[in-house]
């Protein structure tokens, strides 16, 4: 369930902190893309790929980079998967701030949910070149 939390901005800091070291985290092996998809032929679901989105005109699937594409983003992926029970409202925007602030760039976040562990998880994409920085900077946040 969606948590909607009133607090101050010290309180919501500490909330977070405490979400960021708790939750699992994972750094995912290897080069990540998107493959797009036209709109009318959807991509075959297989293991490897972690999420799926469409808009109006397109598919996309988030999955390895498999030999050398021109023109691809290319991405290094790290998840969390939130303890159950623990408000994570507002964590998105909390640890995109710092990673804009600390590395320069943005990031993507597709989310997920799986009841049997705890509910909302999250994917996060940033450049792969960034990828340990910012990796570095979710330890620090981890380690309080």
């Amino acid at each position: 369930m969606v948590s909607v939390s009133v607090e101050t901005a010290e309180q919501t800091e500490l909330r977070l902190r405490r979400v960021i070291a708790e939750a699992d985290l994972v750094v995912h092996d290897g080069v990540w893309c998107f493959e797009e998809f036209p709109a009318d032929e959807p991509p075959v679901v297989t293991p490897e790929t972690l999420a799926y989105v469409r808009d109006r005109e397109s598919w996309s699937r988030l999955v390895p980079l498999t030999g050398e594409v021109d023109g691809v983003e290319r991405f290094g992926i790290f998840s969390f998967h939130f303890v159950d029970g623990l408000d994570n409202s507002g964590f998105v925007g909390w640890l995109a701030t710092r990673l804009k602030a600390e590395l320069g760039t943005g990031v993507f976040v597709v989310c997920g949910s799986n009841r049997g562990r705890g509910g909302i998880y999250d994917y996060w994409g940033c450049p792969v070149e960034l990828l340990d920085q910012a990796i570095a900077v979710v330890e620090a946040l981890r380690a309080g």
